[in-house]
């Protein structure tokens, strides 16, 4: 069949041939004219000027597949972190990128350097945000996901013990009783956040962390482990020195984590359950089940696990079960939460109620409950990892974190990692536009965001986790960008 979409009324058929994971198939789909933007009202607030003094390297040139950048995120993960002009203090941020001179670099570093929280009069981390205009709320914390962008900044400056500092830390509180109201949490778990406390009369600072028991919502952190494995593993390959992951606290912590997320249950599925609010959408989204940002962040921390793990008796028997999860997880990723034309056409046409480990609708999904804007979203060359997948559901949202994951980690095939790029550039004016990069899209609003979010005045329509713009997810896009892997 020649590849075709058309729109009668509210009947929609697509017919195409091929998959992404044929090469061939792209010269067979590039010939098809891409459908037309979806048509949102969005509410934009950002400093028009200031990004476009920027938007030379932020356009979708910049960020397309045919980059000419030869720099991998291998660079970052798999061989140290360096700069040709690194310098160990505090004061004076060290970069060779060409915004050096840039008047928002020199702002962005000095944010920075006020977020600092220092314990005992050591750096162990940046509070979450640097805004006296508004009440503090959790914001005067150290969160966890918050901080790596961060880290990798000080890394590649040559600041390496504010990100040894809060690693340790961090590992030091994992140790701790962890309860809520009655409940007692799993040994492994990572804090969300802390804070430190100084009493002024004994002149002595305290750690105080949350596991959720403060929370908004009461929602315990999944991927606070999978960051805290994911940057020790940059942290011992920018320094080149082993000896911190290598410490039998921090084997030890490793092991625990993996013990919570590599357990056997009753799922059937090799992707980790999560509750709704559990990641860095940490107020109720709709995410619940096996969100993409999970799924990749996990396969990322365990390939990294693997890296750092002795080879001794537990530590082999983790290296195995690592092995294992990892071939399944990945198989389960790219056959069910891939997306492209072809896909979208397939389960667009899928029957229902089947019965046999043969059926095609292994999910049992119904092709009425595909949303009408995938249809417009869907470029003809291009392709995603989808929100979510569970019996009877899949969450056809376009979530940026856990796509930009998936290309870091290599859970997206080579041609699924160009598909997903070709998608950002095809849908530029959505997911970028004149603002920083969206976390989701489209946003959810109506009576569907009265029920989803429960009616949450800080998630409504492209505000904050609702398709709000996040500039720290250029980052990732910028590493992707260059089809990097771990």
């Amino acid at each position: 069949m020649s590849p075709n979409v058309s729109q009668n009324g509210n009947k929609k058929s697509l017919e195409t041939s091929g998959s992404i994971f044929e090469i061939e198939d792209f010269d067979v789909l590039t010939s098809l004219e891409r459908p037309r933007p979806v048509s949102v009202e969005r509410v934009r607030s950002f400093d028009e000027r200031s990004f476009s003094e920027l938007s030379i390297s932020l356009s979708p040139r910049a960020f397309g597949r045919n980059s000419d950048s030869s720099t991998h995120i291998t660079d970052h993960l798999e061989y140290p972190l360096s700069s040709p002009h690194r310098r160990s203090g505090f004061n004076t941020p060290g970069s060779n990128c060409h915004f050096e001179s840039h008047p928002l670099v020199a702002d962005a570093w000095e944010a920075l350097r006020r977020s600092l929280v220092y314990f005992r009069g050591q750096p162990v981390g940046t509070i979450a945000a640097v805004d006296h205009s508004v009440e503090d709320l959790n914001y005067d914390q150290v969160f966890v996901r918050d901080f790596v962008p961060s880290a990798l900044a000080f890394l590649m400056n040559g600041e390496d013990e504010i990100v040894r500092n809060f690693l340790l830390k961090t590992l030091r509180l994992q140790s701790w009783e962890k309860r809520i109201d009655q409940f007692k949490l799993g040994e492994g778990v990572m804090p969300a956040s802390f804070k430190v406390l100084h009493d002024p009369k004994r002149n002595n600072d305290t750690l105080i962390a949350d596991f959720g028991e403060s929370a908004i919502g009461r929602v315990a952190p999944v991927d606070s482990g999978f960051w805290w494995i994911i940057l020790l593993r940059a942290y011992t390959k920018h320094t080149g020195d082993s000896s911190l992951a290598e410490l039998p606290e921090c084997q030890n912590g490793m092991r625990l984590i993996l013990s919570l997320c590599l357990s056997e249950g009753f799922d059937t599925f090799p992707t980790l359950l999560c509750a709704d609010g559990c990641c860095m959408i940490d107020r109720k989204m709709g995410i619940y089940g096996y969100p993409i940002e999970i799924q990749a962040l996990f396969f990322m921390a365990l390939r990294c696990a693997r890296l750092l793990l002795k080879q001794d008796g537990e530590g082999k028997e983790f290296v195995d079960l690592i092995g294992n999860r990892l071939h399944a997880l990945s198989f389960h990723m790219r056959s069910y939460f891939w997306l492209d034309l072809k896909q979208l056409n397939d389960i667009y046409r899928y029957k229902t109620e089947e019965y046999s480990h043969t059926a095609l609708n292994k999910f049992n999904v119904m092709p009425d409950s595909l949303p009408d804007w995938v249809f417009d979203f869907m470029p003809s060359r291009g392709g995603y990892f989808i929100g979510n997948v569970s019996p009877a559901r899949m969450d056809f949202r376009w979530f940026c974190l856990g796509n930009c994951v998936a290309i870091l980690s290599s859970l997206a095939t080579p041609e699924q990692s160009a598909a997903i790029m070709d998608l950002i550039e095809a849908r530029w004016e959505e997911l970028v536009g004149e603002m920083p990069l969206k976390i989701c899209y489209p946003a959810i609003e109506g009576h569907q965001w009265r029920i989803i979010t429960g009616c949450d005045p800080k998630n409504t329509r492209w505000s904050y986790h609702n398709g709000g713009s996040w500039p720290g997810e250029l980052l990732l896009l910028s590493f992707s960008s260059n089809h990097g892997r771990i």
